[in-house]
């Protein structure tokens, strides 16, 4: 695990908050976003395929860091419609990581979406 998260702050900018002996630590996303855990492991009873999507700032610099540090491009940057440029990479554990940056203010329904607020949908 130390590995891993050395990896993690290396190339996509975490910082180490807290680690649980060799098998569990906390990072900081980049910009301060919010926090992940990184575990080794898992539950052998969950076979799911599983990808990550953080929200960052200056995300172009972003991925060129990631790839100096060896993440497999699956997903150049890219901005969608919607108004977010995204970028999508393997690390070298195999793990999916898709990197996201607000570029537009874009109206949801210009794209088929839908917009509940801040405090999401309260309707019954």
């Amino acid at each position: 695990m130390p590995n891993a998260s050395a990896w993690l702050c290396r190339a996509f900018g975490f910082t180490e908050r807290l680690r649980i002996g060799s098998h569990r630590c906390q990072l900081n996303s980049p910009g301060g976003f919010g926090a992940l855990v990184v575990a080794q492991g898992g539950s052998p009873a969950v076979n799911a395929s599983n990808s990550v999507m953080v929200r960052i700032r200056g995300i172009d610099d972003h991925f060129r860091t990631a790839c100096a540090n060896g993440a497999k491009v699956i997903q150049s940057p890219e901005t969608h419609m919607y108004g977010e440029r995204q970028y999508t990479v393997a690390d070298p554990y195999g793990h999916v990581w898709t990197f996201s940056e607000s570029v537009q203010d874009v109206d949801p329904e210009s794209w088929g979406g839908e917009y509940f607020g801040a405090n999401g949908n309260t309707a019954a």
